[in-house]
């Protein structure tokens, strides 16, 4: 299990806990924090899912590249936010590149 998974978890119950503590207490500000922490935990932990599930396939990789895909996973665990930048961008950069084909 990955450590986005682990912080994850912990969020959602954070967030959880500050959603029924803002609930009782009427206190909208929690609830709000509540529900963004709840939010981020299942962020969390599906890109951590990803991670994980990208980690058991390493060793499906041709032997001569495995070394450059363990370097990969583990930037991406180190770094999730700048992976999904990447991913993102790389994304949007297909995108277009294969939107201005079908012109």
């Amino acid at each position: 299990m990955t450590d986005q998974r682990t912080e994850g978890a912990a969020d959602q119950l954070t967030g959880k806990v500050q959603n029924g503590i803002g609930d009782l207490t009427g206190d909208s500000k929690l609830q709000l924090d509540g529900k963004f922490n709840e939010i981020k935990g299942k962020a969390k932990d599906a890109y951590g899912k990803v991670i994980d599930s990208i980690d058991q396939n390493v060793d499906r990789v041709p032997v001569q590249y495995r070394d450059q895909a363990r370097k990969g996973v583990q930037f991406a665990r180190d770094k999730p936010l700048l992976t999904t930048g990447i991913v993102a961008g790389a994304a949007i950069l297909l995108a277009n590149l294969l939107g201005g084909r079908r012109r």
